[in-house]
């Protein structure tokens, strides 16, 4: 009995372990062509024709500095938003910031014309990304910039992009993002604040390029300008104090067709970031490596002589001096009365009128912010000496100064009429000059007279 019962044994078990193997076998089968399907079917960073971004969904950039997703802010309006994932309280732009989802279910889809589309519960259309190219297969992804893309699979040349989120900053710009402004197309990127600090819609304030031939950023109060940070000068903005910087590198660029400005970090262990608040200040902040709590390193404007023309037209704005205005050298307050009231807005005028006959004389200015250019003329081929003669030979011409500070100084600037918004800068290393025109009666004075 037992020596048969044996081989049935073995036999019995022997099938006990075939049939555990081959469960195995389609269950690790299975797990491979599940994890396959998932990697297959939602990248980290990509949104594809078959898939879509939902609620609690999120996009993450390769590096995972970025995230998209959907956010609310204490009711029950939602938004599409992207943040830097460690500071997800933080959002830094918004898609339909002018168009809440009024409900609570939010999708985000790619159709196959390109076009990136959110819809809300009702499937209406919330905001679009509307391509004008046909792309045989369209993605959108999330780049390790922060810039959201829609794109042809399989090509990743900026260029190329069929449409990007850095065209249309919200009130944030990250590194090599740009403010700008496209002279022959019209085409501006600025920043708008936020209605509120729950109320991403568009609030009263904008930091844009001056569409000048000479570039400088403005922040105005609907049409009123509220500061600027005075002219490129080839290094810098005349209204930025010369200081130590080891965190951003300013970029001033132009194409032929576009002024632009952007920033490129110094310190890859400290996040940058540009962002205009609320109340209508522009500001710098920064986020070290270790922390999750974003910190201002500066914010503008700071202080009264930051204030668009603070001290009236042919005023200038010394922070060191109390008062802080005080009227150019030959120049007197317009209304001694207002001016002893500290009251600066109707500025100054002449203690004795140009005579161009005469030969008029120019006090030189050093270290000063260059008055806005509201009349003006510009001649990039001149140097300083042709650009004194150019002045002279125009009697409405007030005041004149290099363009570009490099190199000694080249290029011509030629202002008429009130100079408006200087300031003086304490730095003893700042290269920026102006020579004012002063009637040849002034010589007297002083010896400021060139």
């Amino acid at each position: 009995m037992l020596s048969c019962s044996i081989p049935k044994l073995i036999c019995s078990y022997h099938h006990m372990v075939m049939e555990r193997l081959c469960s195995l076998s389609m269950f690790f089968s299975s797990f491979i062509s599940l994890s396959i399907f998932l990697n297959s079917a939602m990248a980290a960073d990509t949104l594809t024709l078959k898939q879509s971004l939902r609620n609690n969904d999120t996009l993450v950039s390769a590096d995972e500095t970025f995230e998209l997703g959907f956010f609310s802010l204490g009711s029950y309006n939602r938004y599409l938003g992207i943040w830097y994932k460690k500071t997800p309280s933080r959002v830094f732009w918004v898609a339909n910031r002018n168009n809440p989802i009024t409900d609570s279910y939010g999708v985000l889809s790619i159709r196959n014309n390109g076009d990136l589309v959110l819809l809300n519960q009702s499937r209406s259309r919330i905001w679009y990304a509307n391509i004008s190219s046909s792309p045989k297969n369209p993605v959108a992804q999330l780049l390790n910039s922060g810039n959201l893309v829609v794109r042809e699979n399989g090509s990743t040349i900026s260029e190329r992009f069929l449409w990007q989120s850095f065209d249309y900053p919200s009130d944030t710009i990250f590194p090599d993002m740009k403010i700008s402004w496209n002279m022959k197309s019209g085409q501006e990127r600025y920043l708008t604040s936020w209605k509120s600090s729950d109320d991403p819609s568009d609030g009263g304030f904008t930091y844009k390029v001056d569409k000048k031939e000479l570039p400088q950023l403005v922040l105005f109060k609907g049409s009123t300008k509220k500061f600027r940070t005075g002219l490129w000068n080839g290094v810098r903005f005349s209204g930025v104090p010369s200081l130590p910087n080891t965190i951003f590198k300013p970029v001033m660029g132009f194409d032929g067709n576009e002024w632009s400005y952007r920033f490129e970090p110094n310190n890859k262990e400290i996040a940058s970031v540009i962002t205009i608040s609320q109340s209508g200040s522009v500001q710098r902040l920064t986020l070290d490596s270790g922390s999750t709590e974003w910190t201002i390193l500066y914010s503008v404007p700071n202080e009264p002589c930051n204030m668009y023309g603070n001290c009236g037209a042919n005023g200038i704005c010394r922070v060191s001096k109390s008062p802080i205005c005080e009227c150019l050298q030959g120049f007197i307050p317009k209304s001694l009365e207002e001016w002893q009231a500290q009251i600066w807005t109707n500025g100054c005028i002449r203690r004795k009128p140009l005579d161009c006959h005469s030969g008029d004389k120019f006090k030189h200015l050093v270290g000063v912010k260059l008055p806005d250019l509201l009349e003006f003329s510009m001649e990039k081929s001149m140097n300083l000496d042709e650009c004194r003669a150019e002045c002279l030979k125009n009697c409405s011409c007030t005041a004149y100064a290099s363009s570009d500070i490099r190199a000694g100084g080249s290029g011509c600037l030629v202002w008429y009429g009130g100079l408006i918004d200087m300031r003086e800068f304490l730095q003893e290393d700042s290269e920026q000059d102006i020579y004012i025109r002063l009637a040849a009666s002034e010589l007297g004075k002083g010896s400021f007279l060139v």
